[in-house]
Order: C-alpha cells, then structure tokens, then sequence
C-alpha cells in the first residue's frame, strides 16, 4: 500500500510539474495537444484572474425602490434613500444602480453616504459624523470628497482619482456608474470602515479605530445610514438590513399619488400648454410606498378652460402607470394654477430701490480679480410692467431678472428683464464706491486654550458691528492643533441676535449657513499639507464688508510661520440685513491671540 501511495505521488509530482512548465514556456501544449479537461481547466484559470468577481454577500433582502430626479436635475439634500439603522458590531450591505448624467462629467455629480447618530435628518439631536461621496480626487483637503467632524481624510482610498479642475472636466465620471455594492462595517472592535465599489472604481475609508457614540443615549449604540444623490438618480436593489419604513418589493406596483413639479407662475398668452409644461415633473407615490420622478413627457396635461385667454388656470395631470411602466388599474390625477398673462411690451421703474449706494472692498485676496461682480438688491423697487392689450400692472421682483453689477467705482447700470423671456427690458442705476476700513480690537488678549484643546464652537472673540458701507478688519495670530485644515480661525457673520447666523466660514475655503450657497469663495493656499503647518503661529488679517446691497463680503490674508502669503475669500453671502450686521471670530483645536 505504501509502494502505491508513493507511486501515484510520484506520478501526481510529474503532471503537475508539466503543468507549471507549459504555462511558463508554452501554453500550446494545452490548448492543442493535451487532454480536454486540462485545456478546459487551465481556461478556466486565467478567465478568472481577468474577470473581477462581485463580492459574495449574505443575506441580502430585496429593497426596489427609486430616488433622484430621473432627468438628472437633483440638487444636493433634495433627494433621500430610506434610512438604515447599523448596530454596534453589524455590517450593513447595499445594492444599487447608479445612474450618471451622460451630459455631465463634474467630479462630484454622482452620490454620497451620509452617517448620523440614530436621529432623523432636522431632529432635535441630530448629529453627522460625516459623509464619503463615491468620487475622490488626488486632493482629499480640498474637493470636499468627504466631509465631516469624524471623517478623517487621510484613511480615504480610492482606486480612481478624477480632476476637479474645470467645470466639466474628467470624462471618468462616467466610470462610477452601473451596479454598486455599498459595506459599512462596525464588526471590529478596534477598526471601522466604509466601500463603495463597482468593480471599476473602489473607494475605502478604514478607520483604524471605533466610532464615538454620539447618541445622547448611551446605551444607543446605533449609527444611522442614507444616501444622497446629486445631479444622478439610484435605483436601490438590495439591502441585508430592514431599514426603518419596511422593504419594498420587486412585483409591480400601482401609483397612489402624485405632487406636481417646476410648475411655471405665469405663461404667456399664446404659449401651447406643450410648451409651457415642458419643464414640469411629477413625484409619483406607488404602493409600498415607492416613488419616482418622472417627466412631463409621460403625463397626459390638460389646461381649465383654456389657454386661450387671460386668467388663472388649473393644470391637470393625469398618469396611468405602474411602477414598472405598464397600464396601471387606476389612473391618478394632480392639479395645480397656473396664470395666462397678456404679454409684455414695456417695463418701468416706478419706484427706485432702497438700496442704491453699493461698497467693496479691495485687499490681498481680491486684488487679482479682473471681471468681480456683485448681485443687484431689489428691495422696495416697484416695477410696472404693459401688457399688449394696454393694461398695466406692478410685476414682482421675484419675476423678474436683474444683469449683475461690475465692482468698479462710479455709476453702473443694472438691466432689468422679464423672467418669463419677453424682449424687454428697463435699467435702474446703481453707484459703487470703495468702503471705509477701520480696526477693531478684542476686550481679551486670547480665546481658546493654550493647547489647542478648546473644540468647534468652544470659544468667541467679541461681537463687532459692521454699519453698511464699512469694512472692519482684526488682526491676530492663528495658533493650530495642525490635526486638520478647519483646525484654525472661523469666522461667524450674525445679527444683533447671536442666534440668527448669515453664514460661518473657515479659514480653508469651506462654510455653511443660510447666506453661504450664494457667495463666490476661492483661496490659494496651495498644497493643503505645507499650508496648514505654516498655518500655526501665521499672521492674520481678516476683513468684512457689509456692501449695502443685502450681502457681506469676508476677506482673509495669512502669512504663513515660512513667509509664506496665502488668500481666501468669501464674496456676495447674502440674506444679510444690512442694518444688523456683526461678526465674530471662533476656534476649532486652535487658539488666537490678538496683539495689544
């Protein structure tokens, strides 16, 4: 027995060691003249070393359902999955179809993951650790790929890197699309982490330690998953946990209700209600719960009475599909106004706006800008509009378009147009001057702790009033935790009411509130690495401008612990009442200390 058993061994030894040798120096002898099931097994070999396989996931549950504007047209936060709710010590896995806009290659188009504690989105206690978007870009620091208190970017990876340069830049956009496998995982005791993958592209976050609790709870351990699309919509497949609401099934599903969107105020007399309508869509409300949005093309539109003659109208819309796009049983309807209105041939300023004097200010950080605008302030103008039949009426400024004003001394005229495309148009003049700058000083020589150790929001310098018109500057030196780039100066702009904010901002070209999506902001502080451990012990200059015209402008110069100069402004953040401007200066793991 043992005399076979090395027989057979030896005779193994021998086919295998051929083996190895036609597949380094001939793999012919294979492929023609050897057996089939080696010829069959070595295909089968290399077809696997070429072909990426999905990842094997375990207990998945069909969760079908739709979210994002089907015409690519989904604003960031104007979208949502469901939410799902990871324990301490559990994975969650995902399935999803991502669709990219083919028309659109932007690097952040496509969708991110947001993690919160176990609170809804505007609940009393509700906290992001952050969020991870599926594009990356070889700046982590500065693209806002990920964000987050708890996000750190330096345990980011990505197997595809895109340029945000341009704005439609890197055509690898496209390669986030198609099927996507989603992994949180909270299974390691020391470690957490993230993947996003479609077998093109592989984006990582791994944490080499456990997320804090931010739950007000303790014994709540839970972290609270959605996705968010922006300019692409997803269809989710799958999910191995229930999220809150139930799962949606596969089988085709009836619609229930629908809202209309995009309705237009007013159309012009004459306009077909196909033209007028082109632009609307419908969020659709099926069973189970599901939604989609879909375009004016796929609803049956009629107009009561007609579009004949002036006057408000109630739109109809009919749709009579399932979900997956057959003849439903029953057909559901919504209905909204809409007004005819004579077209216009003429436009006046009846009544001149409020704010007509406008201010900027020039200093390091904008001194560069060759074609700075600032947006025109309508407040308590009056505009009568004519209309073909003679009539005449005051058209509201929310109806109408304003040209920008060019930040150059002296009187510039704004062109006032119609919003809804008429060849008219009528101009109120503007005057733009240079504003005063003047110093202020802190009542107190520091704020925050020595060490770096006061955290976001711990510390404030006074609150400093800034009268239309004016600009006031503070000057002070940034100490830093050099932890991360917001780990310095912020900058808070407010009313009277330290409650009411226009608008934060940091000193790395990154802010919020409500004033902040309006504003032009850019900086040039280079490399992110180089530029954050000068940041410790710079030199800074920080400006405000209350410009007059119901905005604010926030410039800042820094110079670095090198000699280094870098810039950062944030220009035209607006729902700024003019007469109750004031800002104050903020730490996050830094300290300030401001000169005698």
């Amino acid at each position: 027995m043992r005399l076979l058993k090395k027989i057979t061994y030896a005779c193994c030894s021998a086919v295998f060691g051929l083996l190895t040798l036609a597949s380094c120096t001939d793999r012919d002898l294979y492929d023609v003249n050897a057996p089939d099931w080696i010829s069959d097994k070595i295909q089968e070999i290399e077809d696997s070393k070429q072909q990426p396989k999905d990842e094997e996931l375990e207990g998945m549950l069909e969760d079908v359902y739709s979210f994002g504007n089907t015409d690519f047209t989904s604003g960031f936060w104007s979208a949502f999955s469901k939410y799902y709710v990871i324990p301490d010590g559990k994975k969650w896995n995902a399935v999803l179809n991502l669709h990219i806009n083919p028309a659109d290659n932007t690097y952040y188009k496509n969708f991110a993951l947001i993690l919160t504690n176990d609170v809804g989105r505007g609940g009393e206690g509700y906290v992001e650790y952050g969020a991870i978007r599926f594009d990356d870009t070889a700046d982590h620091d500065a693209y806002n790929s990920q964000w987050g208190t708890h996000i750190n970017f330096q345990y980011i990876s990505s197997t595809l890197l895109l340029n945000p340069d341009g704005s439609n830049a890197d055509p690898n956009v496209q390669k986030l699309g198609g099927k996507v496998t989603l992994t949180v995982d909270r299974t390691s005791a020391d470690a957490f982490s993230v993947k996003i993958t479609n077998g093109t592209a592989t984006k990582i976050y791994a944490q080499p330690y456990k997320e804090e609790n931010l739950n007000a709870d303790a014994n709540n351990t839970n972290i609270r998953c959605f996705l968010v699309p922006e300019g692409s919509y997803i269809d989710f497949q799958q999910t191995n946990i229930e999220p809150i609401g139930g799962l949606t099934s596969a089988l085709d599903k009836n619609p229930v209700s629908m809202e209309l969107q995009n309705v237009p105020d007013q159309v012009i007399a004459g306009t077909t209600l196909e033209t007028a309508m082109v632009n609307i869509s419908a969020i659709v409300t099926f069973e189970e719960g599901v939604t989609k949005t879909v375009s004016a093309s796929e609803l049956h539109l009629s107009a009561i009475p007609d579009m004949e003659q002036p006057g408000v109208k109630s739109l109809v819309a009919i749709y009579n599909k399932t979900f997956k796009g057959e003849n439903c049983d029953q057909p559901i309807v919504a209905n909204a106004r809409f007004e005819v209105v004579e077209q216009i041939v003429a436009l006046e300023v009846t009544t001149p706006p409020s704010h007509i004097q406008y201010y900027y200010h020039l200093s390091e950080a904008t001194q560069g800008l060759a074609e700075r605008t600032m947006v025109f302030d309508p407040t308590d103008m009056v505009v009568t509009a004519t209309y073909t039949n003679g009539s005449s009426r005051v058209v509201d400024n929310g109806k109408l378009n304003f040209s920008l004003v060019p930040v150059k001394t002296g009187s510039q005229i704004v062109t006032i147009t119609p919003a809804t495309g008429e060849k008219v148009s009528t101009t109120v003049e503007v005057t733009v001057a240079e504003s005063t700058a003047s110093a202020v000083s802190n009542s107190t020589s520091m704020i925050g702790a020595e060490d770096n150790s006061t955290a976001f929001w711990g510390a404030f310098s006074d609150d400093f009033n800034v009268p239309a018109g004016e600009t006031k500057y503070i000057t002070f030196i940034n100490y830093s935790s050099l932890a991360n780039n917001w780990n310095n100066f912020a900058v808070v702009l407010r009313k009277t009411d330290i409650t009411a904010e226009y608008a934060v901002v940091r000193a790395d070209n990154y802010g919020w509130g409500n004033g902040y999506a309006a504003c032009v902001h850019n900086g040039t502080q280079g490399e992110w690495g180089t530029w954050l451990i000068g940041m410790d012990g710079a030199k800074v200059t920080v400006y405000i401008t209350n410009c007059g015209n119901s905005t604010a402008d926030i410039q800042a110069v820094m110079e670095s612990t090198t000699g280094t100069i870098s810039t950062q402004y944030y220009l035209g953040i607006n729902t700024v009442d003019s007469g109750d401007l004031n800002f104050a200066l903020t730490v996050d793991n830094c300290h300030l200390v401001f000169s005698e």
